[in-house]
């Protein structure tokens, strides 16, 4: 499915503005809604205030059929495919938005990714900087979420994001990441390994090129990827001016389920996901939470094999743990697991069940 001339034209301009989508970046949705004419027009405009006139226009113009051939030749050449929204394949879900990316580049294949694409994605997003427990939360969603046949859709970035992807793909599922830059290329580099598992199983996807440059617009525009992407958008952790809260609301302007993690009052971190809550989002303490807002109460349950495989001491000691009994020592005090309690514990870690956290504590994460 190879993109037409002019939707990589389209695509080329918008690369080619960027500098000037930077000072637009509030209101980037708007701006990349506008017909190419009229974003060259305010491109202009403000090179002309600035003293200087460079010829946007005819560089636009002189944007031929050679032009658009060397684009997709260096797509191919990056391990990426293309899929334009002039085609009927093109995710429907995406050609809602205001915006929708002329093209779509996708690193993974592009089967799988329409695949994923219609299947009901759910979108696990927050905060960079998450606390232990929004980590936990992430990692238990994107693994519940998985087992459950269903895709999770994020930003792989640094915190919450990173952390549901791994949870998914932990339990052998597959997981959409949209990047603020190529497709082909990590972002941020640290995450690299994740990149290359999340291709495994799943797909990358990014509505700019081979060598794009990531901006803070381009996370603006990232974001509504995800929104558009996901049938239920869930924010685990971030202050109310969190990049996740902007793509709840590009969600909840589409019309899509949007739901909440409740946290401490006590942590700022919390502060995003209580407002969503406050203004009625969905609230979400588990996986079967998400079945149950995707499919109605108990219509699906979550399946995971690894719960479902445990013994009876081993499902002993895991419900210690959350009822507190959080430490060899108080597994011991409160009579669960005997003699064989650290036994028990590493079977759990091994099942992916439960992780090590300081202070000799063990945390659920499934």
């Amino acid at each position: 499915m190879p993109a037409c001339d002019d939707c990589l034209r389209r695509t080329w301009l918008i690369e080619r503005i960027s500098g000037y989508l930077e000072f637009q970046r509030k209101q980037v949705d708007d701006v990349l809604s506008l017909g190419d004419q009229p974003l060259i027009e305010l491109w202009q405009e403000r090179r002309e205030r600035r003293g200087t006139d460079e010829a946007l226009d005819r560089e636009y113009q002189r944007f031929g059929a050679a032009r658009a051939q060397l684009a997709r030749i260096r797509a191919e050449a990056a391990g990426l495919e293309l899929i334009c929204v002039c085609e009927p394949e093109y995710p429907e879900r995406l050609r809602r938005l205001f915006s929708p990316p002329a093209v779509l580049h996708v690193a993974g294949g592009m089967g799988r990714f329409l695949e994923l694409a219609a299947a009901d994605p759910v979108a696990i997003v927050g905060t960079r900087r998450p606390t232990a427990y929004g980590t936990d939360v992430a990692t238990l969603l994107g693994r519940g979420v998985s087992v459950s046949g269903l895709c999770v859709v994020s930003g792989m970035a640094m915190g919450i994001d990173a952390a549901a992807h791994r949870g998914a793909l932990a339990a052998g599922g597959r997981t959409i990441a949209v990047l603020p830059g190529s497709a082909g290329e990590p972002y941020p580099k640290t995450n690299q390994q994740l990149h290359r598992q999340i291709l495994l199983t799943g797909v990358a996807v990014s509505e700019l090129g081979v060598g794009s440059s990531v901006r803070k617009w381009t996370f603006i525009a990232r974001n509504r990827i995800i929104a558009a992407l996901a049938e239920l958008t869930i924010v685990v952790q971030g202050r109310n001016r969190s990049g996740a809260l902007t793509t709840a609301k590009l969600a909840r302007n589409l019309g899509r389920r949007l739901g909440a993690v409740p946290g401490s009052v006590l942590t700022a971190q919390s502060e995003g996901p209580h407002s969503l809550l406050k203004e009625g989002a969905m609230l979400i303490r588990d996986p079967q939470d998400v079945l149950d807002g995707l499919f109605g109460a108990g219509i699906r349950a979550v399946l995971d094999p690894a719960l479902n495989g445990l013994r009876d001491e081993q499902r002993a000691v895991l419900d210690a743990i959350r009822s507190g009994a959080d430490t060899l020592a108080a597994l011991a005090a409160a009579g669960t697991g005997g003699g064989e309690a650290l036994m028990l514990l590493a079977e759990l870690e091994l099942a992916g069940c439960v992780r090590r956290a300081t202070g000799g504590r063990y945390v659920v994460v499934a």
